[in-house]
């Protein structure tokens, strides 16, 4: 976890917060959602294991201050400066939503409170792996209800913007709602369950189709599934058929799936083969399938991969990260951004979801409600408390059930793909009192 993996400018920020000694002034930081890509009304939250993995562990190594002091814009830095890096921990306070909970347009999914020059170096990481894992979370979950039951599994290490995005693409996609991934790694480093089938290359590689499939069957028994379309889907649903039992079932990687599905299930179907499945892949999403599935698709799963790892219809997820309370010397100072379409919030929040309804106060606010009424739950948790976890986090499995149950409460207009309806967020009046009282001091 190194201390380089930031933006420079948090370096030389830091470096300036050093030298006028404000470095150890106590600093809350909110990570929020600026605004919603389009057709989403909510983001499930996720990476925050992977946030909390990097505050316990992030620092700078000799070499890495080293690395620095060549650098032109440290020129004019103190060597106290980096004396205090070659010591730098993260010895500060995290509130986060859980893993798997739906996050609506400005909330904030984590709040950090720490020394200001901790809590400004660890911006971009935290950006980094909270944005990424919530956008490909959010979109698995897209994914997922629209398949209505239908298995979904996420095959998209091969195009993810890196091999490391691929691991942590495939965790998200498992809180999000899939089966499992086809990532190895993943597998054994989050317990996510594993699958696959065999390549075209597989095919391929023998002298004849019915081969190959005779030899994949041979390997795999019971979990031996045929991609049928190297040459020509329905002869190679034929020959598979003509093997027999055991086998989990063909996959269709390509062409017309509804009327290939149709196709294959009756060859299976006449062969005595009704147990077996149909999996379909290729360059798939939400709205593909959802096509297949309101036209009867026999089709039992859906690999997906590209679409799902690069979120392609909404590939960035706009979180910002914002300075809204600072203790100085002088007292405690509430801040906020007024520019237009970057307007924030000051002061530290939490989040009370009601059955219908989000309210979003101020931290040291409690609410009240009915006693025959259900208590709202205050979303944002302690993790960290002075650099210390103090939170037991789960792990996927218990996030994915998480998330499937948060979703479920939802109602159906905000779930829907396509102009969802803006779920209800209420401000509480002290913390739209904090706000006209910050805008009135930034003047």
């Amino acid at each position: 976890m190194n201390g380089l993996l930031t933006d420079l400018y948090e370096l030389t920020m830091s470096a300036g917060y050093f030298e006028a000694d404000k470095s150890e002034e106590r600093a809350t930081f909110e990570l929020s959602i600026r605004k919603l890509p389009p057709n989403r009304n909510f983001v499930i939250a996720a990476g925050l294991a992977q946030a909390v993995e990097y505050l316990l562990a992030v620092g700078f190594a000799g070499e890495d201050i080293d690395y620095l002091r060549t650098l032109p814009q440290f020129s004019r830095v103190s060597k106290a400066f980096f004396e205090r890096l070659r010591a730098f921990r993260f010895t500060g306070d995290l509130f986060a939503a859980p893993e798997g909970t739906p996050i609506f347009s400005g909330e904030p999914i984590l709040t950090v409170r720490a020394p200001l020059i901790e809590a400004q170096v660890v911006e971009t990481y935290l950006l980094a792996t909270i944005g990424y894992q919530s956008l490909v979370t959010t979109k698995a979950a897209r994914i997922v209800e629209t398949a209505r039951g239908r298995g979904v599994i996420e095959f998209g290490t091969r195009r993810a913007h890196s091999p490391e995005a691929g691991l942590l693409a495939a965790r998200a996609a498992y809180i999000g709602g899939c089966l499992g991934t086809s990532n190895t790694l993943a597998g054994r480093r989050f317990g996510i369950p594993v699958y696959g089938t065999a390549a075209h290359s597989w095919v391929l590689a023998f002298p004849n189709e019915t081969e190959a499939f005779a030899q994949l069957q041979k390997l795999l028994g019971e979990a031996a599934t045929y991609v049928v379309d190297t040459y020509d889907s329905l002869e190679g649903t034929r020959r598979a058929a003509a093997l027999g039992k055991p086998l989990w079932g063909i996959r269709l990687d390509s062409g017309d799936l509804l009327e290939l599905s149709r196709a294959t299930r009756l060859i299976l179907d006449e062969a005595g083969l009704t147990e077996a499945h149909i999996m379909a892949s290729g360059d798939l999403d939400e709205y593909k399938i959802r096509r297949l599935v309101e036209a009867g698709a026999p089709i039992d799963a859906f690999g997906v991969g590209t679409e799902l790892v690069t979120s392609a219809d909404a590939p960035v997820l706009p979180v910002v990260y914002k300075l809204v309370e600072l203790e100085t010397r002088t007292g405690r100072k509430y801040t906020a951004k007024f520019s237009e379409e970057k307007v924030t919030l000051p002061g530290a929040k939490q989040i009370y979801r009601f059955a219908d309804y989000d309210e979003i106060t101020c931290a040291w606010e409690c609410r009240q409600y009915e006693p025959e009424a259900q208590a709202p739950q205050a979303i944002l948790q302690p993790v960290l408390v002075n650099g210390q976890l103090v939170a037991e986090l789960p792990d996927a499995a218990s996030a994915r059930s998480y998330a499937a149950k948060a979703i479920s409460r939802l109602p159906e207009s905000c779930r829907r793909l396509v102009d969802p309806e803006a779920y209800p967020i209420r401000y509480s009046d002290q913390l739209l009192a904090l706000a006209e009282q910050a805008r009135k001091s930034a003047y």
